[in-house]
Parts: C-alpha cells; sequence; structure tokens
C-alpha cells in the first residue's frame, strides 16, 4: 500500500486524483503511465489518503466535489476527504483567489508543527507538491534555512520550502516517507535539502515534472547530437489557459519556469545553442489544453541548413498526472530501500531539472533504461 498526500488541490492534483480511481476501477486504461503495472507496488495499491489546498473557495470542502469541478466524472471513492488548510507565503497573489493558510493564523515554526502533526495521524507514504509555481531563492545553508523558520521569515520562504522541512521533520519521526517535487523550485537540485533529507530518512524527487514539448525537445535535440549535426538555434514556448499559465505571468515565476525548462539545452548538446524556451502566454480559452511550438534550426552535412518545425495541442494537467502515479509508487520503493536524500536514475527521466545539482540531463531514451534498472525492471530498448 501507498499513502499519498497532495500538496495542492488544482487541475493537476484533481486530474491525478480521478484518473488513479478510474484506472483502480478498470473504468479506463492506464495510457500516460511509463511503467503501468510493471512495478511490485501496483496502481491498486495507491491510496489518496489526505490534500492541501490554500483557496478559500477549496479548503474545508469534500474531496470529491473539488475534483467534480474540474472533471465532471469525478469517481465517488473519493468522497470522505476533507482539504485541509496549507501554507501559501504568498503563492497565489496576482491570482484572481482568496488565499487562506497556516501561516495567516500562526508563525513558520507551529505551521510545521500542525503539518507534522497532522501527517502523523493520515500516515502518509509519499507527499506529492503540485502547488502553483513559485518564485523561490535557494537556501546558501542549513543554518540559514533553520534560521529562516525560527524567526518566522515568511517573505523568505515559499510553500514548498516549508512543505519539505515539514516533511523532513516528519520523516524523522516515523522512520522514512518520500516527497515528490512536480514544481520548478529547487529542492533536488538544492545541497541544503538534499542533505537534510538524507539526514532526515526523506526520499526528494525532482525538480519539476518533465511534461509536453521539453522531454520532446530533449528527444529532438539528443538526436541531432548523435548524428553531430550542429544546432543553430531554438525556439520552443507554451500558450495555456489553465490557472498555472495564469501564475506564469508573474515575471518571477516564470523564471523559474524557463530556468528548468532551459536546462536541457547544453547538458544535451555539449554548448550553449542560442534558445528562447519559456513559458510565454496566458490564454483562457484554451483552457488546460496548451498550444506548443517548436522551431530548431541545424547545420547537417556539406554545411546544409535544414529546420524542423512542430506544433501540437496537449492536455497540460494529465500528462503530468500519469507520471505522479509512478513516481508515487517509486517514492514508496525507494523509502522501503532506504535511498534517502535523491535518486538521480529517477529524476533524470521524469523531472526537467534532474537533482541533484551537480547532474546533468541525459537523452531521455538512457534515463529510462536507467530508471528501468534501478526499479529492478528489464531493459526494453537497450
Amino acid at each position: 500500500m501507498v499513502r499519498v498526500v497532495i500538496l495542492g488541490q488544482g487541475y493537476v492534483a484533481s486530474i491525478f486524483a480521478s484518473g488513479l480511481e478510474k484506472i483502480k476501477a478498470g473504468k479506463i486504461k492506464p495510457y500516460g503511465v511509463p511503467l503501468t503495472d510493471e512495478l511490485p507496488i501496483k496502481i491498486r495499491d495507491i491510496e489518496i489518503v489526505g490534500s492541501y489546498d490554500v483557496d478559500a473557495s477549496k479548503v474545508g470542502k469534500d474531496l470529491y466535489e473539488v475534483v467534480k469541478a474540474y472533471d465532471p466524472e469525478a469517481p465517488e471513492s473519493l468522497r470522505g476527504i476533507t482539504i485541509r488548510k496549507g501554507v501559501h507565503l504568498r503563492s497565489l497573489r496576482n491570482l484572481p483567489i482568496k488565499a487562506t493558510g497556516l501561516d495567516d493564523e500562526m508563525t513558520l515554526k507551529e505551521a510545521v508543527e500542525r503539518l507534522v502533526s497532522e501527517w502523523k495521524e493520515l500516515r502518509p507514504d509519499v507527499l506529492v507538491n503540485v502547488c502553483t509555481t513559485e518564485a523561490f531563492v535557494p537556501f546558501g545553508s542549513r543554518e540559514e534555512l533553520e534560521k529562516a523558520i525560527a524567526e518566522d521569515r515568511k517573505d523568505r520562504l515559499t510553500a514548498t520550502q516549508v512543505y519539505v522541512y515539514a516533511a523532513a521533520k516528519y520523516a524523522r519521526e516515523v522512520g522514512g516517507a518520500a516527497f515528490v517535487n512536480a514544481i520548478p523550485t529547487l529542492i533536488a537540485n538544492d545541497p541544503v535539502y538534499v542533505e537534510l533529507a538524507k539526514e532526515s530518512n526523506l526520499v526528494v524527487f525532482g525538480d519539476d515534472g518533465a511534461t509536453g514539448a521539453t522531454p520532446l525537445t530533449a528527444d529532438i535535440l539528443s538526436h541531432l547530437a548523435q548524428r553531430n549535426r550542429y544546432v543553430l538555434d531554438i525556439a520552443q514556448f507554451n500558450i495555456g489557459g489553465n490557472q498555472d499559465f495564469l501564475a506564469l505571468t508573474d515575471q518571477e515565476r516564470n523564471r523559474s519556469k524557463e530556468f528548468t525548462k532551459s536546462s536541457i539545452v547544453e547538458d544535451l548538446l555539449g554548448y550553449n545553442a542560442p534558445h528562447y524556451i519559456k513559458p510565454t502566454g496566458y490564454l483562457e480559452p484554451l483552457d488546460d489544453k496548451k498550444f506548443i511550438a517548436m522551431h530548431i534550426e541545424y547545420v547537417s552535412f556539406n554545411g546544409a541548413h535544414d529546420e524542423l518545425v512542430v506544433t501540437g495541442r496537449i492536455n497540460d494537467s494529465p500528462a503530468l498526472a500519469g507520471l505522479l502515479v509512478d513516481l508515487a509508487r517509486l517514492g514508496k520503493m525507494a523509502v522501503d530501500r532506504k535511498e534517502f536524500g535523491t535518486v538521480y536514475e529517477v529524476n533524470a527521466f521524469y523531472m526537467k531539472n534532474p537533482g541533484p545539482k551537480e547532474a546533468r540531463n541525459i537523452p531521455r531514451i538512457i534515463a529510462y533504461e536507467k530508471m528501468r534498472t534501478w526499479a529492478g525492471l528489464k531493459p526494453r530498448w537497450l
């Protein structure tokens, strides 16, 4: 059994919850879940035991009612879970949402203690973080992090940074847990948090789930590099109409996302080709089905100049939600193996910016096989 707590009950989390329960009930096929039934822990073994949010219109409501707003066919099995109050720390600023959080009522130290207490009641094996993209600053030292908590520096920390700190305290007390960081805030790439995780029996996967255009761009760049074609420039952008794209209209949040999306270029090519890779716009009628476009210009044999142009429409939230089904199970496996800290073999396949900090993006086909080997599965392509 894998007991899961969700942090941020928005579009991704709601599609994850709905799709998971439909798969367990045999109503849909597990398309979009890379490892489907290959792992020793099966999809039917995942149980959502708690959910947190900071949208005043969601806190205190039943999970079924909130999920139904995103998916009219929400499974009845989601009834009975009340959405609890999390921390927001300005994460919803400039958004048309009334925020309510523990940080409005108490100090950060007290909020951490409240979360740990509730998690000891819920007993999650894995905490899945799909909060709104944040503007963040990494920590330079463990002392700086702990001082910010102790001094109630609500201007210094983000919700994710507080959640991971609380997760480390929880994991230390119960003997182990995993934290899946599916947003750009550096956690698996922050040495301070990785060291904290190692010392606290916490597994951290991150950072920023690799979905949509970015892994496709990585695959194409790998293809060109393997054939020694010289890339002249890359343009890749996304326009969407969901809440995360609205949040990305904030320049600081956009820079967080841009960093994780752009990290693939030099890692895969060996040189930093001129590139523009970022989410670029919000258009409400697109809703969750984002528009993606990609243009890559390169030099081939005898000086020939070629171009690749790709466009598409991709349902944004299901693309990430399917990966979370694997990551929850892999997180429990890592805890059972006591592989605390971060696990590059998992991050390299599932994340845009795979931790630890000194790690690099690698071609996804290689990352896929490394991940399978780590999970104890037979090679598929090698």
